[in-house]
């Protein structure tokens, strides 16, 4: 089963713009940007036929072909990643049995999360959509409910049933907990890493949906498949001792770079 991973990136986003360009600094103290350090971390990925950046963005486009990306130009019209997931199979004319969509903006996921995702959507034939999640512990789920205190969107965090498919994602913390961790306790909230596996057929229909009200408040594109009553299994993934964190706002900057640092990453 051959897969495709694609990058999107946009320069004109909402809460961050310009973000794919943001230069992030390394543990040996060099700078990358967003979208090399993606890149970085797909081209980590075992098991990928192929890795391309999608975009509508010509500046982005010659900065990742200058790091020797493969470049993809789509429409400025893609609402969301996922989107211009659709787009960029489309003009690459198919061919390949799934597809990846490792935001360009969640530099520090491990290689591991996606191999493990895809592997989660191929020892379920039937389901379509799939999506990692990580049970967060105390210090994360502390941060969670910081950013929320001071009106920060911060990570998603994803609900699911029996049998891992999900109930609902939402940038709130859910479930509600009522109750205090500390910062090394395993909790039950789970954090939705913004990573996602198709079958080429179920996001061409994606591309063909209109956003629905869930998805037009939360701002997320995954509850389009939810209200469309199509199942997205949740594919529990282990830290294994490593960070892991989007890049959402401004404020998550030095906290990325402090997490490169303790990792040792360059």
């Amino acid at each position: 089963m051959s897969v495709l991973l694609v990058i999107p990136a946009r320069h004109a986003s909402t809460r961050y713009p310009g973000k794919p360009l943001v230069a992030l600094r390394g543990a040996d103290g060099q700078a990358r940007t967003l979208i090399r350090r993606s890149w970085d971390a797909a081209m980590a990925v075992q098991g990928v036929a192929r890795v391309v950046v999608a975009t509508d963005d010509d500046r982005i486009r010659d900065h990742a072909a200058g790091f020797g990306a493969e470049v993809v130009m789509t429409s400025p019209d893609c609402q969301n990643g996922s989107e211009r997931c659709a787009e960029a199979l489309d003009r690459l004319g198919g061919g390949y049995d799934i597809v990846v969509n490792l935001q360009g903006d969640a530099p520090l996921t491990p290689a591991w999360f996606v191999e493990d995702l895809v592997a989660g959507l191929r020892a379920h034939p039937g389901a379509q959509v799939a999506t990692p999640v990580l049970r967060t512990d105390g210090a994360a789920l502390n941060g969670f409910l910081e950013d929320r205190r001071a009106g920060r969107v911060g990570g998603t965090t994803a609900v699911f049933g029996a049998d891992h498919n999900a109930l609902y994602f939402s940038k709130e913390v859910i479930p509600y907990t009522g109750r205090n961790f500390a910062d090394d306790d395993t909790t039950p909230v789970f954090h939705h890493v913004g990573v996602y596996a198709y079958r080429p057929a179920a996001l061409a229909a994606y591309a063909g949906w209109a956003a629905g009200p869930l998805e037009t408040l939360e701002g997320l594109e995954q509850l389009r498949f939810l209200e469309r009553g199509v199942p997205m299994l949740c594919v529990e993934v282990e830290a294994r001792g490593r960070e892991f964190w989007e890049l959402n706002n401004p404020q998550d900057v030095p906290r990325i770079e402090a997490m490169l640092a303790r990792m040792g990453s360059a």
